[in-house]
Protein backbone atom coordinates (compact mmCIF):
# COMPACT_ATOMS: atom_id res chain seq x y z
CA UNK A 1 0.00 0.00 0.00
CA UNK A 2 3.12 2.16 0.22
CA UNK A 3 3.32 2.36 -3.18
CA UNK A 4 -0.67 3.08 -3.84
CA UNK A 5 -0.06 6.10 -1.46
CA UNK A 6 3.38 7.71 -2.90
CA UNK A 7 1.37 7.16 -6.09
CA UNK A 8 -1.46 9.74 -4.76
CA UNK A 9 0.34 12.26 -3.81
CA UNK A 10 2.43 12.23 -6.74
CA UNK A 11 -0.86 12.70 -8.56
CA UNK A 12 -2.16 14.91 -6.75
CA UNK A 13 1.02 17.33 -6.77
CA UNK A 14 0.84 16.66 -10.96
CA UNK A 15 -3.18 17.74 -10.86
CA UNK A 16 -2.49 20.76 -9.25
CA UNK A 17 -0.72 21.77 -11.62
CA UNK A 18 -2.85 21.36 -14.53
CA UNK A 19 -4.14 24.21 -15.91
CA UNK A 20 -8.10 25.11 -15.44
CA UNK A 21 -10.39 27.64 -16.57
CA UNK A 22 -11.79 30.65 -15.10
CA UNK A 23 -14.88 31.23 -13.93
CA UNK A 24 -16.68 34.93 -13.11
CA UNK A 25 -17.84 34.95 -9.68
CA UNK A 26 -21.30 36.17 -8.62
CA UNK A 27 -23.03 36.54 -4.84
CA UNK A 28 -24.88 34.12 -6.72
CA UNK A 29 -22.25 31.98 -7.23
CA UNK A 30 -19.95 31.30 -10.16
CA UNK A 31 -20.89 30.38 -13.99
CA UNK A 32 -19.28 30.27 -16.98
CA UNK A 33 -18.23 32.70 -18.45
CA UNK A 34 -17.39 31.78 -21.65
CA UNK A 35 -20.09 29.55 -22.73
CA UNK A 36 -22.60 31.44 -24.92
CA UNK A 37 -26.31 30.50 -23.10
CA UNK A 38 -27.75 29.96 -26.53
CA UNK A 39 -25.66 26.83 -27.46
CA UNK A 40 -26.77 25.41 -23.81
CA UNK A 41 -29.54 23.21 -25.47
CA UNK A 42 -26.63 21.79 -27.81
CA UNK A 43 -25.50 19.60 -24.42
CA UNK A 44 -28.56 18.03 -23.05
CA UNK A 45 -26.31 15.69 -20.71
CA UNK A 46 -24.91 18.56 -18.74
CA UNK A 47 -26.21 20.24 -15.57
CA UNK A 48 -27.41 23.12 -16.99
CA UNK A 49 -27.91 26.51 -14.30
CA UNK A 50 -31.66 27.96 -15.12
CA UNK A 51 -31.61 31.53 -16.42
CA UNK A 52 -27.74 31.42 -15.53
CA UNK A 53 -26.05 34.19 -17.98
CA UNK A 54 -22.24 35.03 -18.34
CA UNK A 55 -21.21 37.51 -16.16
CA UNK A 56 -18.60 39.99 -16.72
CA UNK A 57 -16.66 42.43 -14.93
CA UNK A 58 -16.50 40.33 -11.57
CA UNK A 59 -13.77 39.36 -9.37
CA UNK A 60 -11.68 36.13 -11.20
CA UNK A 61 -11.37 32.96 -9.33
CA UNK A 62 -9.42 30.06 -10.23
CA UNK A 63 -11.92 26.87 -11.25
CA UNK A 64 -11.66 23.11 -10.91
CA UNK A 65 -13.79 22.77 -13.87
CA UNK A 66 -11.95 22.67 -17.38
CA UNK A 67 -12.68 25.26 -19.76
CA UNK A 68 -13.50 25.37 -23.35
CA UNK A 69 -16.41 25.87 -26.08
CA UNK A 70 -19.38 24.01 -25.39
CA UNK A 71 -18.90 20.12 -26.99
CA UNK A 72 -20.26 19.12 -30.61
CA UNK A 73 -22.89 17.10 -30.80
CA UNK A 74 -20.26 14.26 -31.59
CA UNK A 75 -17.96 14.71 -28.73
CA UNK A 76 -21.14 15.03 -25.86
CA UNK A 77 -20.80 12.79 -23.30
CA UNK A 78 -23.60 9.91 -23.55
CA UNK A 79 -25.51 8.35 -20.68
CA UNK A 80 -24.62 5.45 -21.48
CA UNK A 81 -21.13 3.70 -22.91
CA UNK A 82 -21.76 1.80 -25.64
CA UNK A 83 -25.17 1.03 -24.59
CA UNK A 84 -24.14 0.03 -21.71
CA UNK A 85 -21.55 0.74 -18.81
CA UNK A 86 -23.97 4.38 -17.14
CA UNK A 87 -22.30 7.66 -17.60
CA UNK A 88 -24.57 9.60 -15.08
CA UNK A 89 -21.32 11.04 -13.91
CA UNK A 90 -20.28 13.07 -16.99
CA UNK A 91 -20.25 16.17 -17.80
CA UNK A 92 -19.58 17.44 -21.26
CA UNK A 93 -17.23 20.27 -22.33
CA UNK A 94 -18.09 23.90 -22.43
CA UNK A 95 -21.28 23.15 -19.43
CA UNK A 96 -22.43 26.10 -17.67
CA UNK A 97 -21.60 25.40 -14.24
CA UNK A 98 -23.94 25.27 -11.17
CA UNK A 99 -23.62 22.97 -7.87
CA UNK A 100 -25.54 19.82 -7.42
CA UNK A 101 -28.88 20.03 -5.25
CA UNK A 102 -28.66 17.33 -2.75
CA UNK A 103 -31.86 15.46 -4.99
CA UNK A 104 -29.49 15.88 -8.27
CA UNK A 105 -26.17 14.01 -5.92
CA UNK A 106 -29.52 11.66 -4.10
CA UNK A 107 -30.24 11.00 -7.94
CA UNK A 108 -27.30 10.17 -9.18
CA UNK A 109 -26.18 8.10 -6.19
CA UNK A 110 -29.59 5.55 -7.20
CA UNK A 111 -29.05 5.95 -10.91
CA UNK A 112 -25.11 4.59 -10.32
CA UNK A 113 -26.47 2.05 -8.01
CA UNK A 114 -29.71 0.75 -9.38
CA UNK A 115 -28.75 0.75 -13.20
CA UNK A 116 -29.62 -2.89 -15.10
CA UNK A 117 -25.23 -2.54 -15.67
CA UNK A 118 -24.82 -2.48 -11.79
CA UNK A 119 -26.20 -5.93 -11.27
CA UNK A 120 -24.34 -7.58 -14.58
CA UNK A 121 -21.23 -6.07 -13.19
CA UNK A 122 -21.60 -7.21 -10.07
CA UNK A 123 -22.40 -10.25 -11.51
CA UNK A 124 -19.27 -11.23 -13.47
CA UNK A 125 -16.70 -9.86 -10.38
CA UNK A 126 -19.02 -12.43 -8.18
CA UNK A 127 -18.31 -15.09 -10.54
CA UNK A 128 -14.48 -14.58 -11.11
CA UNK A 129 -14.26 -13.95 -7.69
CA UNK A 130 -16.18 -17.14 -6.84
CA UNK A 131 -13.88 -19.04 -9.49
CA UNK A 132 -10.85 -17.84 -8.23
CA UNK A 133 -11.80 -19.16 -4.51
CA UNK A 134 -11.12 -15.11 -3.69
CA UNK A 135 -12.70 -15.83 -0.11
CA UNK A 136 -12.28 -19.60 0.53
CA UNK A 137 -14.68 -18.99 3.29
CA UNK A 138 -17.74 -17.86 0.86
CA UNK A 139 -17.49 -21.19 -0.56
CA UNK A 140 -18.11 -22.25 -3.98
CA UNK A 141 -21.03 -23.21 -6.77
CA UNK A 142 -24.48 -21.53 -6.36
CA UNK A 143 -24.07 -20.71 -2.38
CA UNK A 144 -20.70 -18.97 -2.90
CA UNK A 145 -21.87 -17.12 -6.00
CA UNK A 146 -24.77 -16.05 -3.79
CA UNK A 147 -22.63 -15.39 -1.30
CA UNK A 148 -19.63 -13.13 -3.18
CA UNK A 149 -23.09 -11.07 -5.45
CA UNK A 150 -24.42 -9.40 -2.06
CA UNK A 151 -21.41 -8.46 -0.56
CA UNK A 152 -20.23 -6.90 -3.55
CA UNK A 153 -23.67 -5.33 -4.19
CA UNK A 154 -23.48 -4.00 -0.75
CA UNK A 155 -19.71 -3.21 -1.47
CA UNK A 156 -20.75 -1.17 -4.67
CA UNK A 157 -24.12 0.74 -3.18
CA UNK A 158 -23.09 2.30 0.05
CA UNK A 159 -20.13 3.51 -1.64
CA UNK A 160 -21.68 5.27 -4.07
CA UNK A 161 -24.42 6.90 -1.87
CA UNK A 162 -21.20 7.93 0.34
CA UNK A 163 -19.08 9.14 -1.95
CA UNK A 164 -21.88 10.84 -4.86
CA UNK A 165 -23.92 11.98 -1.89
CA UNK A 166 -23.94 12.07 1.84
CA UNK A 167 -20.07 13.00 1.93
CA UNK A 168 -20.53 15.76 -1.02
CA UNK A 169 -23.57 17.34 0.37
CA UNK A 170 -21.72 17.65 3.85
CA UNK A 171 -18.42 18.37 2.70
CA UNK A 172 -20.02 21.00 -0.27
CA UNK A 173 -18.25 19.39 -3.31
CA UNK A 174 -19.26 18.41 -6.60
CA UNK A 175 -18.49 14.90 -7.53
CA UNK A 176 -19.69 14.81 -11.27
CA UNK A 177 -17.43 14.15 -13.69
CA UNK A 178 -16.29 17.36 -15.83
CA UNK A 179 -14.49 16.61 -19.59
CA UNK A 180 -11.31 18.80 -20.08
CA UNK A 181 -11.80 17.30 -23.78
CA UNK A 182 -9.00 19.25 -25.02
CA UNK A 183 -5.21 19.63 -24.47
CA UNK A 184 -2.22 17.02 -24.32
CA UNK A 185 -3.29 13.56 -23.21
CA UNK A 186 -0.86 13.99 -20.58
CA UNK A 187 -2.69 17.06 -18.93
CA UNK A 188 -5.96 14.98 -19.90
CA UNK A 189 -4.70 11.75 -18.18
CA UNK A 190 -3.32 13.57 -14.84
CA UNK A 191 -6.68 15.76 -14.92
CA UNK A 192 -8.62 12.47 -15.12
CA UNK A 193 -7.00 9.67 -13.02
CA UNK A 194 -6.50 12.90 -10.22
CA UNK A 195 -9.95 13.73 -10.06
CA UNK A 196 -10.25 11.15 -7.33
CA UNK A 197 -8.39 14.00 -5.56
CA UNK A 198 -9.06 17.44 -6.45
CA UNK A 199 -12.42 18.19 -7.05
CA UNK A 200 -14.81 21.28 -7.67
CA UNK A 201 -16.58 22.58 -4.40
CA UNK A 202 -19.84 24.49 -4.78
CA UNK A 203 -18.10 27.75 -6.00
CA UNK A 204 -16.25 25.61 -8.20
CA UNK A 205 -13.02 26.08 -7.05
CA UNK A 206 -10.32 23.00 -6.67
CA UNK A 207 -11.15 21.45 -3.35
CA UNK A 208 -9.56 18.09 -1.57
CA UNK A 209 -11.80 15.51 -2.52
CA UNK A 210 -12.91 14.49 0.55
CA UNK A 211 -16.23 12.37 -0.42
CA UNK A 212 -13.91 9.81 -2.86
CA UNK A 213 -11.28 9.40 -0.23
CA UNK A 214 -13.16 9.26 3.10
CA UNK A 215 -16.22 8.05 1.51
CA UNK A 216 -14.26 4.92 -0.01
CA UNK A 217 -12.83 4.20 3.65
CA UNK A 218 -16.03 4.42 5.32
CA UNK A 219 -17.76 1.74 2.94
CA UNK A 220 -14.46 -0.28 3.41
CA UNK A 221 -14.66 -0.01 7.16
CA UNK A 222 -18.58 -1.27 7.07
CA UNK A 223 -17.24 -3.67 4.85
CA UNK A 224 -15.78 -5.93 7.80
CA UNK A 225 -18.85 -6.66 9.19
CA UNK A 226 -20.18 -8.90 6.45
CA UNK A 227 -16.48 -10.47 5.31
CA UNK A 228 -15.08 -13.39 6.47
CA UNK A 229 -13.33 -13.06 10.24
CA UNK A 230 -10.20 -13.79 8.96
CA UNK A 231 -9.94 -10.98 6.78
CA UNK A 232 -11.06 -8.32 9.13
CA UNK A 233 -7.23 -7.12 8.85
CA UNK A 234 -5.68 -3.66 8.33
CA UNK A 235 -4.02 -5.07 5.30
CA UNK A 236 -7.32 -6.42 3.04
CA UNK A 237 -9.38 -3.24 4.16
CA UNK A 238 -6.63 -1.30 2.59
CA UNK A 239 -6.05 -3.48 -0.50
CA UNK A 240 -9.69 -2.63 -1.28
CA UNK A 241 -9.57 0.40 -0.03
CA UNK A 242 -6.79 1.10 -2.95
CA UNK A 243 -8.44 -1.25 -5.74
CA UNK A 244 -11.89 1.23 -4.97
CA UNK A 245 -10.30 4.38 -5.51
CA UNK A 246 -7.88 3.48 -8.14
CA UNK A 247 -11.48 2.01 -10.19
CA UNK A 248 -12.95 5.27 -9.22
CA UNK A 249 -9.86 7.16 -11.43
CA UNK A 250 -9.75 4.83 -14.18
CA UNK A 251 -13.51 5.00 -14.63
CA UNK A 252 -12.83 8.87 -14.91
CA UNK A 253 -10.25 8.32 -17.54
CA UNK A 254 -12.06 6.00 -19.35
CA UNK A 255 -14.69 8.84 -19.43
CA UNK A 256 -12.19 11.21 -20.54
CA UNK A 257 -11.29 10.10 -23.53
CA UNK A 258 -14.25 8.09 -24.71
CA UNK A 259 -15.85 11.14 -27.23
CA UNK A 260 -12.80 10.56 -28.97
CA UNK A 261 -12.59 6.99 -28.69
CA UNK A 262 -16.39 6.65 -30.14
CA UNK A 263 -15.48 9.30 -32.31
CA UNK A 264 -12.58 7.65 -33.75
CA UNK A 265 -14.19 4.01 -33.45
CA UNK A 266 -17.76 5.10 -35.97
CA UNK A 267 -15.88 7.68 -37.88
CA UNK A 268 -18.33 10.32 -36.45
CA UNK A 269 -17.14 13.38 -37.85
CA UNK A 270 -18.00 17.35 -37.71
CA UNK A 271 -19.52 18.94 -40.43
Amino acid sequence: MNSFFQAAVMLATLSASVPFRTFAATQDGPVAAAVDPSTSAEVPDAPQAAGATPASGSPQTHSAVPSGPPAPPDMQQPKRILGVMPNYRAVSTGAVYTPPTWRESLVMATENSFDYSSFIFTGLTSMIAEGDDAHPQLGKGVPGFWAYSWRGFIDKTDGNYLVLFALPTVFRQDERYYTMGKGTIWHRTVYSLGSVLITPNYQGNRSFNYSELAGRGIAQAVSVVYYPAQERNFEDVASKYGYAVMRDALANGFREFWPDISAHLFHKNNP
